[in-house]
């Protein structure tokens, strides 16, 4: 009975009404503006704290990632899908990771923070949105002509714990904040790094989510993928409760300030928010799902998935160390050009793991 109530339409609705207030309130409590929740923005941050890279204005260890992917790990446990497994394509799932994350950090945003921006007022969201729905359409061409990643195998049980057991060493790290000689980690004093919630309130908010989101598969490129591709709207449903839920909390707290100028954390050159958001949306949808639901399947032992947020974590590295993110003042200097090479190759990796040359020869 509980696992039917887990699957059904209300509880989704349920979930993404649960992350959408969320959002707002880890906003009010000290979280950058328009940013209660950014997968994303936040393991750039992560890999700021850890010195992959020294924008010293995005660097801390965020609590939301490290509660995602444990609330998702209790889930699992509960309810018996902790699986380990892993196997399938893992080399092209950390080239899509890290293809995506410079996308998203061009728009400077992932899907749930593009909805969270058009939540928070923020007009140049919407060219995020639409470069992420066309982004998420050419996947959608690949998968309907055989693309695939092949299959996932069981594996040896420790391999579906290093994630989670990973995620507790950057808590430790987070409490005791130690200085080793190398000057990590780092914390930022100024910026968007050093506003954040209180870490106990935003852990267990988090956990929350992360145990939700695994019951539901609650998944926002998985959402629009389906709607598109089987006209199936139970993930739609939820993404739109998230949308509506953090827009009526943004209202209540006063966070709510329409417009196009002056965005927090954001720019209005909207080819580049359009375009980062093309190759963001493909690379998630060829990696089979948003950035949040590939935390929650490492949270229940997926190894492919965890491969995946490494390879988010060496983007948003390079994306700082390379000048290819963005700023309020707009793209980097080589954002355009990253965005351009990003998309050829995710073209590659469709077009060479599908079935579509083989059709071609046979017509």
């Amino acid at each position: 009975m509980l696992k039917e109530f887990f699957s059904s339409r209300k509880y989704i609705i349920f979930t993404g009404i649960f992350i959408g207030i969320s959002a707002a309130f880890l906003q009010k409590l000290g979280n950058p503006a328009n940013m209660g929740v950014c997968v994303a923005c936040m393991v750039r941050d992560i890999a700021g704290a850890l010195g992959l890279h020294r924008a010293e204005v995005v660097q801390y260890i965020r609590p939301e990632i490290i509660g995602f992917v444990l609330g998702s790990l209790i889930a699992a446990l509960m309810f018996k899908e902790f699986k380990p497994r892993a196997g399938s394509a893992p080399l092209i799932r950390f080239v899509l990771g890290f293809l995506a994350m410079i996308g998203a950090l061009v728009f400077l945003g992932c899907p749930w923070r593009t909805l969270l921006r058009l939540a928070g007022g923020d007009g140049n969201a919407l060219f995020g949105l639409v470069g992420l729905v066309v982004g998420i359409w050419i996947g959608i061409f690949f998968i309907k002509v055989g693309y695939n990643l092949g299959r996932n195998q069981k594996t040896y049980p420790m391999v579906g714990w290093i994630m989670p057991v990973i995620m507790a060493g950057l808590f430790l790290l987070l409490i005791f904040r130690p200085q080793l000689p190398s000057g990590v980690v780092f914390f930022s004093s100024k910026g968007p790094g050093a506003q954040h919630a209180p870490v106990l309130i935003a852990l267990v908010i988090t956990l929350a989510i992360g145990f939700f989101a695994q019951r539901t598969r609650f998944c926002t490129v998985g959402a629009i993928r389906d709607v598109i591709l089987i006209k199936d709207t139970y993930l739609f449903t939820g993404v739109i409760s998230l949308l509506l839920a953090a827009l009526v909390s943004n209202l209540i707290l006063k966070q709510f300030h329409p417009g196009f100028q002056g965005q927090p954390i954001a720019h209005t050159n909207q080819l580049w928010n359009f375009g980062g958001m093309v190759l963001a949306g493909l690379a998630f949808t060829l990696a089979g799902g948003c950035p949040g639901r590939q935390l929650f399947l490492s949270g229940e032992g997926d190894a492919d998935a965890a491969v995946f947020v490494l390879g988010m974590i060496a983007g948003a590295g390079f994306a700082h160390n390379f000048a290819t993110a963005s700023s309020s003042e707009g793209p980097g200097l080589w954002g355009p050009a990253s965005v351009i090479v990003g998309l050829i190759i995710c073209l590659i990796i469709g077009f060479s793991m599908s079935d579509l040359r083989q059709r071609r020869k046979e017509t």
